[in-house]
């Protein structure tokens, strides 16, 4: 327990140095993630993850006009856009777009305002989905829509381990994987107590 307290320390205070050594905590917004979606090829939205209220109503015409954006582009075109207030950052792995949107907000600092894009680091957030779908390959060998669709609850878990209240708090794949392998375990544990 204690291990785990002192790792945790360690991991917060990496973080911490990361996004902060070269912008000081009082000059920079550090940008929260929205919204994870992945779509299909034919814009049917396969998962959703919110992590800021949106209403129903503006949830499905949000969804449909970034889905709708995205897919309209070609392969040589930038996988960023702004829609609405939001960055959105997207990546496409064989029959599946993954999704990010960060809502963009003018920071102040100091007496000028500052390019409120400038807080979303999209590089780091295309990382972070291939992180995401480099974890889903490990755990469903090579992650496809089907797999999204019949082991929904899995993949929210995943997503959930990775991401906290918008912000990334997990990158390690065999972390992210170890919770969902126990679970795992103790469920076949019980079908064979049961005789199923």
């Amino acid at each position: 327990n204690a291990h785990t307290l002192t790792f945790f320390n360690l991991q917060q205070q990496l973080l911490h140095t990361l996004f902060f050594t070269l912008y000081p905590s009082d000059h920079i917004k550090m940008s929260k993630i929205s919204f994870i979606l992945m779509v299909n090829k034919q814009g049917q939205t396969r998962l959703s993850s919110y992590y800021e209220w949106i209403s129903i109503a503006e949830k499905v015409a949000l969804e449909s006009e970034i889905i709708r954006k995205c897919l309209s582009r070609s392969e040589l075109q930038c996988s960023f856009l702004e829609y609405r207030g939001f960055k959105v950052i997207y990546r496409r792995y064989a029959s599946l777009f993954f999704i990010v949107g960060c809502n963009v907000q003018a920071s102040k600092g100091g007496d000028a305002v500052r390019d409120s894009t400038d807080d979303v680091n999209e590089l780091g957030m295309l990382e972070f989905i291939h992180i995401l779908v480099e974890t889903m390959d490990k755990w469903a060998g090579s992650i496809c829509e089907l797999d999204i669709m019949y082991q929904l609850e899995q993949v929210h878990y995943i997503v959930d381990e990775m991401v906290m209240n918008g912000f990334i708090v997990d990158t390690n794949k065999l972390n992210v994987l170890r919770p969902l392998d126990l679970m795992d375990r103790e469920t076949k544990k019980e079908e064979s107590i049961f005789g199923r």
